[in-house]
């Protein structure tokens, strides 16, 4: 199966490129969307579903672009009620990409309409799982990033869905998978995924602390919720972007990149109450700066 994990390191996102005979889709794409284009372009294949596991709370999902820049339809599992044309799909649905199939599995838990997506291949063998952040590689997605944005339900309550969607969903499913999550170490979407960004479905069994058989409901919401820091604080608002829409990356930079005169500048600043990001390196920062500026360097964490 033509299946590519696209990794982003600094954030410790994976997106998913999955090809067959000329026809392509992404998954859980981020906001910069022409590496998507560039890379079905190169098996000369046109993108026809972008497929989103849940509304990201870590960061801004590209999908409305792509939809807008390669005609794509964007889709959804059930229960997502976004604010803009998608396709919401039903448990169990199947979606064909070239000789592929994309079957949706419904598993809610880290946000209701989360949903596992299963990879079958052209000789109608079940490949792998794209999980998002219902089940990563050692850990579950946390289930209380997005509740207050998309769900009223507590993070107790989620936490028991999650439960019941890894038992009934996921665990009944060949040990042969392979897993493609959504997140790696270093997300802040669970507290103690592995460095590996794949894995078996019968190995994550055996190794996840969240699949152990023998766990009760109230032992796992007891555990997954024992230990959460705090979420940062701009989780909400790219959740309801998510949810809303955005201004395309296009506009945004072209905006970006009109120049202003001091003048203007200082008027705008204090209109608006904005703050001014110096992104140079500290040292740099340090020789001299704009006043009341805030430095955070373009690297590490911060590179993308």
């Amino acid at each position: 199966m033509k299946i590519e994990q696209i990794y982003t390191g600094c954030l410790a996102h994976a997106a998913y490129y999955l090809e067959s005979e000329g026809e392509a889709a992404i998954f859980d794409p981020l906001r910069e969307v022409q590496p998507y284009i560039d890379r079905a372009k190169k098996d000369n294949a046109k993108i026809k579903y972008v497929f989103e596991t849940h509304f990201h709370a870590d960061f801004v999902s590209g999908h409305l672009d792509l939809k807008k820049k390669t005609g794509a339809q964007i889709v959804f599992g059930p229960t997502a009620k976004p604010g803009y044309d998608a396709l919401i799909a039903e448990d169990g649905q199947l979606f064909k990409i070239g000789n592929y199939k994309v079957k949706v599995i419904h598993t809610p838990g880290h946000t209701m309409e989360s949903t596992t997506y299963l990879l079958i291949d052209e000789n109608g063998k079940e490949h792998g799982i794209i999980t998002g952040d219902t089940l990563f590689i050692g850990d579950v997605g946390r289930p209380d990033l997005a509740q207050h944005v998309v769900s009223e339900l507590t993070e107790e309550k989620l936490a028991g869905h999650l439960f019941d969607s890894l038992r009934n969903k996921i665990m009944p499913l060949s040990d042969d998978l392979v897993v493609y999550p959504n997140h790696g170490a270093g997300s802040a979407c669970g507290k103690m995924m592995s460095q590996e960004t794949t894995d078996t479905l019968g190995h994550q069994k055996k190794t996840n602390y969240a699949l152990r058989p023998d766990m009760t409901k109230d032992e796992f919401i007891e555990e997954l919720l024992t230990g959460l820091t705090a979420p940062p604080g701009y989780f909400p608002q790219n959740v309801l972007m998510n949810i809303k829409g955005y201004d395309s990356l296009d506009t945004v930079m072209d905006r970006a990149k009109t120049s202003l005169s001091v003048e203007a500048f200082e008027a705008a600043a204090n209109e608006t109450g904005a703050l001014l990001l110096d992104t140079r390196d500290a040292n740099d920062f340090a020789k001299g700066f704009i006043p009341n500026s805030i430095n955070i360097g373009l690297d590490g964490s911060f590179a993308q």
